[in-house]
């Protein structure tokens, strides 16, 4: 099955974008799921009109395929800024508030390795949340 990586993104107007990294398609929206939504509608509305006028489009399209969505650092701060405060996140992640504010907004740019340090800050966090037994 072929995996799709898209990136989201939040506009300075507070809209929402998503954009495939290695194919041609992309959606807006009033949030992060309306975005993916409008993606999903174009490839079909891509593909549809394509057949229609029968014209080529990708192969992979006719077979089941997986879009793995990514937040960049400062979407994700943004989208989540409600339930993670940065002080808790500085908890799990290690990485100073005041550093994470920068991120939030669009202060500063983190390297690599802090985006990796804090994905997987939070993918632990997440296995820790499925653990709990209730």
């Amino acid at each position: 099955m072929k995996k799709i990586e898209a990136i989201i993104e939040r506009a300075s107007d507070g809209t929402y974008s998503v954009y495939c990294k290695n194919e041609m398609f992309s959606g807006m929206g009033d949030s992060a799921e309306a975005a993916k939504a409008d993606m999903i509608d174009q490839m079909k509305f891509f593909k549809n009109a394509a057949i229609e006028d029968r014209s080529q489009y990708p192969s992979w399209m006719n077979d089941e395929y997986e879009i793995v969505y990514k937040f960049d650092v400062a979407s994700l701060l943004e989208y989540y800024s409600g339930i993670l405060s940065l002080s808790g996140l500085e908890k799990i992640t290690g990485i100073h508030q005041k550093q994470l504010w920068n991120y939030l907004h669009r202060k500063s740019k983190p390297r690599p390795a802090q985006v990796n340090r804090i994905e997987k800050a939070l993918h632990d966090f997440g296995s820790e949340l499925q653990s709990v037994s209730l």
